[in-house]
């Protein structure tokens, strides 16, 4: 417990500036850019609510830049995180000056993917009550970006949906009670033709051994595909009990890096970000030491994460599908983000 006037530690430290985090809680108190260096921005979708993913994500981008600024040597370049409170804050990048980012990972978070909908009395709004004034601004960034080849952006779950809908790509439309309602735990996906013959995607197809892979899912919303054009569909999720692919969408890229092989602008319906159970623990109590979440929220957490059941091969498998569709990516544009920075 906190003792009154006792110092927090900081859940994300900064190493002498190589590797630093800031946190912007409203619009207009974003920090100066950072001389010299590469800066990664994470929309934090979350409302405020306690999770697991915002630390995740965090943790990952600045352990990864850790590793590649080694790699580098003593004159790599400095490396600044930067966490925006979009949905309760209102708090986004400037949508007129993208290049400022090499990279833009935008988390889960609760509620119905329409924040006009989010009215903290309906089931699908999930307590949440907001502002949508934040959307605009959002769908400007995404522009942007896709217009931006030297920037690249990962949607997450929420994220991922709020992509889906300002790409036209795809509707959400909420779990029926034939499926089950929400989707959560470890379930299976299915890869698309375009994934079996995708540069990147393809090898994710021959790690698994199969087209089926394996996602933590944690969602409330199908994203049905409306035929848009612009958009390639990497997989789908499974039907339960069958080996065939259901309608809706999980996976998708919409551009990729002038390397031709590397995602660029790619969203997930499901969450790489949260690691092994080893990490999910760690994580969680840091999130309780620091005093970012409640005792009740830690146990309840601890408790579910104890009770997991998933196998040594599930987790594994699962692990192949976070490395592909997160981890390995996101190194790779740090990597060339880094260097071409200290090139320059």
């Amino acid at each position: 417990m906190d003792l009154p006037g006792s110092p927090r530690p900081p859940l994300f430290p900064s190493d002498d500036l190589g590797v630093s985090y800031a946190r912007v809680e409203r619009a207009g108190d974003e920090p100066e850019p950072l001389r010299h260096g590469v800066e990664v921005a994470v929309l934090d979708m979350h409302h405020r609510f306690p999770n697991l993913g915002h630390a995740s994500i965090v943790d990952t981008l600045q352990r990864i830049a850790r590793s590649e600024r080694e790699r580098l040597g003593p004159s790599a370049p400095p490396l600044r995180v930067t966490s925006y409170d979009v949905r309760a804050g209102l708090a986004l990048p400037d949508a007129s000056r993208p290049e400022r980012f090499a990279l833009v990972v935008g988390t889960g978070g609760p509620g119905a993917l329409d924040p006009r909908d989010n009215d903290g009395a309906s089931p699908l709004s999930q307590g949440v009550r907001e502002d949508p004034r934040w959307e605009a601004p959002l769908f400007r960034l995404f522009d942007a970006v896709l217009a931006e080849p030297r920037v690249s952006l990962l949607g997450i779950c929420h994220s991922f949906g709020l992509l889906m809908r300002w790409s036209g790509a795809a509707r959400p439309e909420a779990r029926p009670p034939e499926k089950g309602g929400k989707s959560a735990g470890v379930v299976s996906n299915v890869l698309t033709d375009e994934a079996r013959s995708h540069p990147w995607f393809s090898g994710l197809l021959l790690a698994s051994y199969g087209s089926r892979i394996q996602v933590l899912d944690s969602r409330l919303f199908d994203l049905l595909p409306t035929g848009s054009n612009g958009v390639t569909v990497l997989a789908h999720e499974a039907l339960a009990g069958t080996a065939a692919a259901g309608d809706a969408i999980t996976m998708v890229e919409l551009d990729r890096h002038l390397d031709g092989r590397t995602p660029r602008v790619w969203g997930v319906n499901h969450h790489p970000e949260i690691g092994d159970r080893g990490q999910q623990r760690d994580r969680l109590v840091r999130l309780r030491e620091s005093g970012e979440v409640s005792a009740e929220w830690f146990e309840e957490r601890r408790r579910a994460l104890d009770s997991w059941e998933a196998s040594e091969q599930a987790e594994r498998r699962l692990q192949i599908t976070a490395s592909f569709t997160f981890q390995q990516p996101v190194r790779r544009i740090l990597a060339r983000a880094l260097a071409e920075r200290l090139a320059a």
